[in-house]
């Protein structure tokens, strides 16, 4: 898969960023998992731009179920000498050979129907792969790590309150669609633990919705089937009345926020990782998508369904503080229609490929 050009750009953005240490990754080895995935593959393709063209000699060992598929998403980065592929599986103990000073943790399942349809699977990916990955960490006595976690750990805040990290939520355990929240919240406590026990530099990173280029066409997420909606001039149908209320954060943002937190992070800190300046209801981004990214060519309309059974958490208003992370220079810069506008031409660019 080609990268599109408005991918390049970003990566031409990410390099530019004055708050990223990148002089600390020189000739050091970075272990991703979940590189496939949308964040990972983003992240991944960004290191590989950097390092190419400030000569870092960044070494990336990416964690991947199927080499084919990395293959096919890495076609652009086939020829850098840095970038190698361990097959394998996330939940299974495994022996790393060589150097890894640094990892970045990001294995999960995401679909929220998998939430529902398998549970027991979401869990013991989350809290399995996690365990793994922290006990490389402790043996490789590496630099630093970053575990990708979740808004959702933060359950249902009331509408109008702003999350900070401090904050904590329960849930009713007896819920199958809680499987994932939970399963979050027990790996940012495996995280705690290992920092502490064993002196792991282990940093927690709870992101919001993220988007951008790369996303999958068939993606079964809101934020793309509105996507497929304006590029196939679709009206928007809504099976809710979209009241849930959320930050949303750009792909690009994203690794910037990522890598700060891997560099300049505290151990055992939390970072929340957002825009604040995304902030919206659902119905509120559909109608953005119809009239200002569709340019009006299609419309908005509410058909309320059942979707409890597709894993979709209930109404919620999350948003999110992000002072922690500011502190660390991190700052956002696409805002909602943008990654709208980023998302399609790069699918649509792809597409014509």
């Amino acid at each position: 898969m080609k990268n599109s050009l408005v991918m390049r750009s970003d990566f031409e953005y990410i390099d530019s960023v004055g708050f990223i240490p990148w002089d600390k990754l020189r000739n050091k080895t970075i272990l991703i998992t979940g590189g496939t995935g949308l964040i990972g593959s983003n992240l991944i393709k960004a290191v590989v731009f950097v390092s190419k063209k400030r000569n870092l000699g960044i070494r990336i060992a990416a964690l991947v179920r199927s080499e084919e598929k990395a293959r096919k998403i890495f076609e652009d980065e086939a020829d850098y000498d840095g970038l190698s592929f361990i097959k394998g599986d996330v939940t299974m103990p495994m022996d790393i050979s060589g150097d890894v000073d640094y990892i970045i943790h990001g294995a999960s399942v995401t679909s929220s129907r998998s939430f529902i349809e398998h549970p027991v699977e979401t869990i013991n990916t989350a809290v399995d792969g996690t365990r793994n990955i922290l006990e490389i960490a402790r043996k490789k006595q590496v630099e630093g790590v970053v575990y990708l976690s979740s808004m959702e750990v933060y359950g249902h805040p009331e509408k109008g309150h702003t999350v900070t990290e401090d904050e904590a939520a329960g849930f009713d355990t007896s819920s199958v669609r809680n499987c994932y929240p939970l399963s979050k919240q027990i790996c940012e406590s495996l995280c705690s633990l290992y920092a502490e026990e064993y002196g792991v530099n282990v940093m927690t990173i709870r992101l919001t919705q993220t988007f951008g280029p790369g996303v999958d066409y068939s993606d079964g997420r809101v934020f793309a089937e509105f996507m497929r909606s304006a590029i196939e001039k679709r009206d928007i149908v809504l099976k809710t009345m979209g009241e849930t209320e959320r930050c949303y954060l750009y792909t690009a943002d994203s690794v910037t926020a990522i890598l700060a937190v891997l560099l300049k992070g505290e151990r055992k800190g939390f970072y929340n990782a957002a825009n604040p300046d995304t902030y919206c209801s659902i119905m509120e981004m559909a109608k953005l998508v119809a009239e200002k990214v569709a340019n009006g060519s299609i419309k908005v309309s509410v058909e309320l369904a059942d979707v409890r059974k597709q894993g979709y958490a209930s109404t919620l208003y999350m948003m999110l503080d992000v002072s922690r992370l500011r502190k660390l220079g991190w700052e956002p810069v696409t805002d909602l229609e943008g990654m709208y506008r980023n998302m399609l031409a790069s699918v649509i660019e792809t597409e014509k490929e």
